[in-house]
Order: C-alpha cells, then sequence, then structure tokens
C-alpha cells in the first residue's frame, strides 16, 4: 500500500499539478492538507475518473484536509478529539483495507503557531497535547495507524538546511520540539528517518527569497508509524521534483509503501 502526504495549497489552484503527480506516482491511499475549500467545493469528478473514493473535511478559504484512497474509506471520522469550539478543519481519520491488514490513516494539518509571542502559538501546543492523547488511543488498539500530514514541526536541527535562521519560530522552538518528542516516546516511528538518516532532506520551501533555487528546505510533513505499521514498512521517499513543476505548492509528496 503506496501511501502519501501532500500539503497542496489549494487544491482548486494547483489541481493540474496534483493530478499530473497522482498519476505518476499512482499512489493508493493520500492524504492532503490546506485544501482550501468547502467539502462542496472540492473538485471531486477528476480524482474520482482516476478510482480514488473520496473522504473531506474542508473549510472556506483556509485550511482543510482530505483522505484519498483506491479501496473504500471506513470509520471516516473528522476532527481531532478535545478542543470544544475548535472549528479548524486540521484532522480527518480513516481506515482502509488492505490486502492482508487494515491501517488507520489520519490526515493531519498541524497549526503554524506563528507569531510565538501569540494565541496562536498556545493553540498549536495544546493541539499537539490533543494529538498526544488521541495517538494514545489509536496506539491502545495495536493495529497500524499511520499518522501523516503537515506537522509544522522541524524536528531537529539536520531538517533545516539553515537551522539557526527558524531559531525563534513557532516551528522549531523547543517546546514544539519536544511535544513532537512525545509523540515518538509513545513508540511512534518517523518513516522517512527510519529509511534515511542523514541532511539534505526536505519536504518545503519557501516561494521568497530563491528558497527553491538554493535548496532551502525544511523538513516538516512527517509519517508517523505506529509498531505494527512499522513492521510492515517497506520503504519512505519525498518526490522533490514536484517543487520545480508549473505552479507548485511550497511543500511536496512524502510517500511511504508498507507490506499490507
Amino acid at each position: 500500500m503506496r501511501i502519501a502526504t501532500w500539503n497542496v495549497n489549494s487544491v482548486k489552484a494547483r489541481l493540474e499539478t496534483v493530478l499530473a503527480w497522482f498519476k505518476e506516482a499512482a499512489p493508493d491511499v493520500v492524504c492532503l492538507q490546506e485544501i482550501k475549500c468547502e467539502d462542496q467545493a472540492f473538485p471531486r469528478a477528476p480524482f474520482e475518473e482516476l478510482g480514488y473514493n473520496l473522504a473531506i473535511h474542508g473549510q472556506k478559504t483556509y485550511n482543510g484536509v482530505a483522505i484519498l484512497s483506491k479501496s473504500p474509506l471506513e470509520d471516516v471520522t473528522p476532527r481531532l478529539p478535545g478542543g470544544d469550539g475548535d472549528d479548524h478543519a486540521r484532522y480527518l481519520e480513516a481506515v482502509i483495507m488492505g490486502k492482508r491488514e487494515t491501517v488507520r490513516v489520519a490526515s493531519i494539518y498541524l497549526p503554524n503557531g506563528n507569531p510565538p509571542d501569540t494565541d496562536k502559538y498556545a493553540y498549536k501546543l495544546a493541539w499537539m497535547d490533543r494529538l498526544v492523547a488521541r495517538s494514545r488511543e489509536l496506539l491502545a488498539l495495536e493495529q497500524p495507524v499511520v499518522l501523516a500530514g503537515d506537522f509544522n514541526v522541524i524536528p531537529a536541527p539536520i531538517d533545516a538546511k539553515n537551522p539557526e535562521t527558524w531559531t525563534n519560530d513557532a516551528l522549531f522552538l523547543p517546546k514544539t520540539r519536544a511535544q513532537f518528542r512525545r509523540l515518538l516516546a509513545l513508540g511512534l516511528t518517523d518513516a522517512v528517518r527510519a529509511a534515511s538518516p542523514g541532511p539534505g532532506i526536505y519536504t518545503f520551501w519557501d516561494y521568497q527569497a530563491g528558497a527553491w533555487q538554493k535548496n532551502n528546505g525544511i523538513r516538516i510533513d512527517h509519517c508517523l508509524l505506529s509498531p505494527q505499521a512499522a513492521d510492515l514498512f517497506v520503504s519512505a521517499r519525498i518526490d522533490k521534483h514536484v517543487r520545480g513543476w508549473e505552479k507548485p505548492s511550497d511543500h511536496v509528496p512524502v510517500v511511504i509503501d508498507l507490506d499490507v
């Protein structure tokens, strides 16, 4: 089962680019973030023509997540538990049958948190508390789970070309990284790091200051695996070349293969 995650930065604005990658990569499951449209406005038809079932949790103009799967989506659950009154469309969970195993997949768009001296950062940390709590519940099921998405977390200095420039950013503050380590400490595996522990691996290049041309990137899009999913893990890759396409997102797809 080929599972991918991609912050597309508006599915309607980048539809041709997104469809071109779908045709090239032929993923079985895709978690999308920042679709930036309400459910009814999502361009379903071209994806359905490619054979995908869709679960969408969107909102107007901002945020929005989706899961697309060639197999039927079951037990579809929008919203991260907790956070009463939180109306941001940032979390969507579904169960997908493989040939031998069932996989629970979540599409995650974690809050950015900037500027860090505002309520936005408190919201980010509280949201991560909720994600830790939900992850603990999912791990208790003792089944393959993949938490995939734009986590807006640079886990370590190795995950940035120039980490010193991110010192005061909400993506890299010590409290942010500590929250991410809490997730890993539950028993989750960072799939990309399991496959490629070295430097120079990024998933995001800003549109500003020639970041793409200078390879001034950061790694903030992640696939975290439960122990049962990690046992099925085959490979991981980042489709970096997509950033150089016409009208690209500032993120690129992260792709993992599980033997299910």
